[in-house]
């Protein structure tokens, strides 16, 4: 989905968004009104693209791009300060997906199609995304949590030694956001 297309899902996709990120290791306490909001910038970006993967009529799992020019000055600026020109990278917000269907090939389809959308943007050479930062040692962290590590170099993407991101998030029984490190992963298309 593209433009105005994204614009009657914004609920769902929100609360999807809030579902998943509630797991860890992003142990997201979602607010449903900043999540419409946010991906109300998918719809204004003219090169924004949601892929949803779909049950039936109902959505259970969606994954976005954008051009990283689009996306807010703070992530921008991490770009900048390693040297790379954010007008060259798609940044692949989320994918997010129901646990009842994961294992099935949609994470690998999202990155197909979110790179495809990636190639289709002129000059853009290169795609990106964050991974939360947790450590190995966290006592939040479940005993038997996995790593998408392995998937994503599957893909093509390495973490890039010293571009790290932060964003801030109020986490599961925390009253105020918290500032949160991202290890960003990168493609060259």
């Amino acid at each position: 989905m593209q433009g105005a297309a994204i614009l009657p899902h914004l609920a769902t996709l929100a609360t999807l968004r809030m579902e998943v990120f509630r797991a860890w290791p992003y142990l997201y306490e979602g607010d449903l009104r900043y999540e419409q909001d946010y991906l109300a910038t998918y719809a204004a970006s003219a090169g924004a693209a949601v892929v949803v993967a779909r049950e039936d009529d109902t959505i259970v799992g969606a994954s976005t791009c954008l051009p990283l020019t689009d996306e807010s000055a703070s992530m921008q600026g991490s770009f900048r300060a390693a040297g790379f020109d954010p007008a060259r990278v798609c940044y692949f917000g989320e994918s997010v997906l129901r646990p009842a269907f994961r294992g099935q090939g949609v994470g690998v389809a999202f990155f197909a199609a979110r790179e495809a959308h990636a190639r289709s943007l002129p000059g853009v050479t290169m795609a990106a995304f964050c991974a939360v930062i947790r450590s190995a040692d966290d006592p939040r962290r479940p005993a038997d949590a996995g790593t998408l590590e392995p998937f994503w170099h599957h893909r093509g993407f390495a973490p890039q030694p010293g571009l790290i991101c932060t964003m801030a998030w109020r986490e599961i029984g925390g009253t105020q956001e918290v500032e949160n490190r991202l290890q960003v992963w990168l493609k060259s298309l």
